[in-house]
């Protein structure tokens, strides 16, 4: 019998499916596959970090600064009070490894942060915003409570990892990605987490003054919508709704006897 060979039939080496179609289809693919990743380097960094002493984080960033955080003239007034505020709030924490610093950050949106190595940096649009020193002082406290717990490693173990994927993906240095990264990731606090924090930062404000009259009032101003600024969409954002944050925190200053009527301290600018 002779073989008669059949005709290959035409375009048989194009593919049925859509060209569109296969490639949201590896788009997709290559989106999860890296956010697998991503993720699975989150869980494995911050369990590294974890582990790491308090007093060696502390050297590691003792002089650390975001290369993109423009911040205030050294000479600011509200810098060199909003430090001295801070450095009285931390002597009532007497075993902390930190050395605490603060950064005014030139930024019109109210906003606060903990940063690596005991860096706390506060915007211009957060200082416009508070009225009296204890205002000011419980926002301080609430951020040396997420350095008592160390939850400010939550937001240094995703910075690195994103800024290694910025890098891997736009290639060179990412490391100007800097307090950008950081603020994207510290919005990953959990309720629970940001209690704790506001618990310890009431805490030092008691102590400091011996009541924690007004230590709420910034919050119960957003709430009712007094505010000098319309977008304070970035500080709500990072840190819990202020209605129930302020509920939550008188509960406690009843739970734990603290005063709550006592003299209000001004600012000094």
């Amino acid at each position: 019998m002779r073989y008669v060979p059949k005709k290959v039939r035409e375009g048989i080496n194009v593919s049925d499916v859509h060209p569109l179609v296969e490639a949201t289809t590896l788009i997709v693919g290559l989106t999860v596959i890296f956010a697998i990743i991503a993720l699975a380097l989150i869980f494995i960094v911050e369990v590294a970090l974890y582990f790491v002493p308090a007093d060696r984080e502390a050297r590691l960033f003792a002089d650390w600064l975001p290369e993109d955080l423009i911040t205030v003239a050294p000479s600011d007034d509200r810098l060199h009070e909003t430090q001295l505020l801070l450095d009285r709030l931390t002597a009532h924490w007497a075993d902390t490894p930190y050395r605490f610093r603060v950064e005014i950050e030139d930024s019109d949106v109210a906003n606060a942060m903990a940063l690596p190595g005991g860096l706390i940096v506060v915007t211009q649009g957060l200082l416009d915003e508070v009225e009296s020193e204890n205002e000011l002082a419980f926002v301080l406290g609430h951020e040396l409570g997420h350095f008592k717990n160390r939850d400010h490693l939550r937001a240094l173990g995703r910075g690195l990892v994103i800024s290694l994927f910025f890098t891997a993906i736009m290639g060179g240095d990412a490391s100007g990605i800097g307090i950008n990264v950081a603020d994207i990731t510290l919005r990953g606090f959990s309720r629970k987490q940001e209690s704790r924090a506001d618990e310890f930062g009431l805490a030092v404000v008691y102590a400091e003054y011996d009541h924690v009259n007004e230590a709420w009032r910034l919050f119960q101003r957003w709430d009712s919508g007094d505010s000098k600024f319309i977008d304070i969409g970035s500080y709500l954002s990072t840190h819990p709704r202020s209605s129930d944050r302020v509920a939550e925190l008188q509960e406690l200053s009843m739970q734990k006897g603290w005063r709550t009527d006592g003299p209000i301290a001004p600012l000094n600018w």
